[in-house]
C-alpha cells in the first residue's frame, strides 16, 4: 500500500480554530500563532498610530495610503494576516466591506515575536513576494529593530535596518520621519 499524502489545510480549518489564536494557511499547511502579547501589540498599535495620520489621513505628510492592522489577506490559496497593511489608495479606493481582501497590499509590516519569527521570516515572505507585495517591513521589538525590504523581481532585498534608533525615513513612508524610539517599551 501507498503511503497516503497529508490533507491539505483549507479554510475551513481556519474556521473551527479559537478566537484567542491567529490562524494562517501557507502552501496548504496551517499555521497556528498566539495573539500577540502585549509588548508586540503595542509596538504594531505605536507604529499603526505614527504612520496614519501622516499617510492614511494626510495630516503632516502626503496622505494617499489606507492602513489596517491585522487584516485577512486571501492570496490565492494562502490566507495570511499580517500586523499592519497598506495600500495605495489609487489601487484600494474604498476599504472593502468584507472581512478578508484578496488585494494584495503594497507594504506589510510583521512585529517579529518568538512565537512568529520563524513564520514571519521564512514563509510569509515567499508568499508576500509572489503576491507582489511591494515592501516588507519586519519589526523586532527585542531587538530594537527595524528592518525595511524592497521586492526586487521575485525576491526581497534589504533596504535598510535601524537599530535603537531615534527617528528613521523609511520606503516606502521616507516622507515622514518616524519616530521608532517609541515603538520600544522602557
Amino acid at each position: 500500500m501507498g503511503e497516503s499524502q497529508p490533507r491539505k489545510a483549507r479554510s475551513a480549518d481556519l474556521e473551527a480554530l479559537p478566537a484567542h489564536v491567529v490562524g494562517e494557511l501557507i502552501d496548504g499547511e496551517l499555521y497556528v500563532s498566539p495573539a500577540p502579547a502585549l509588548p508586540y501589540a503595542m509596538a504594531a498599535a505605536e507604529l499603526f498610530g505614527e504612520l496614519s495620520g501622516p499617510f492614511a489621513k494626510g495630516r503632516g505628510g502626503p496622505g494617499g495610503w489606507r492602513l489596517l492592522s491585522e487584516p485577512e489577506l486571501r492570496l490565492g490559496e494562502d490566507v495570511l494576516v499580517p500586523d499592519l497593511a497598506g495600500w495605495r489608495r489609487e489601487r484600494m479606493r474604498r476599504t472593502p466591506r468584507r472581512a478578508a481582501t484578496s488585494l494584495a497590499p503594497d507594504w506589510v509590516c510583521e512585529v517579529v515575536s518568538p512565537s512568529t519569527r520563524a513564520l514571519d521570516r521564512k514563509a510569509k515572505p515567499l508568499v508576500y513576494a509572489r503576491a507582489g507585495v511591494r515592501y516588507v517591513w519586519m519589526l523586532d521589538p527585542d531587538a530594537r529593530t527595524l528592518e525595511v525590504f524592497r521586492l526586487e523581481g521575485s525576491r526581497y532585498h534589504p533596504l535598510e535596518s535601524h537599530a535603537d534608533q531615534v527617528s528613521v525615513r523609511a520606503e516606502p513612508f521616507a516622507a515622514f520621519e518616524l519616530e521608532v524610539a517609541i515603538l520600544w517599551e522602557e
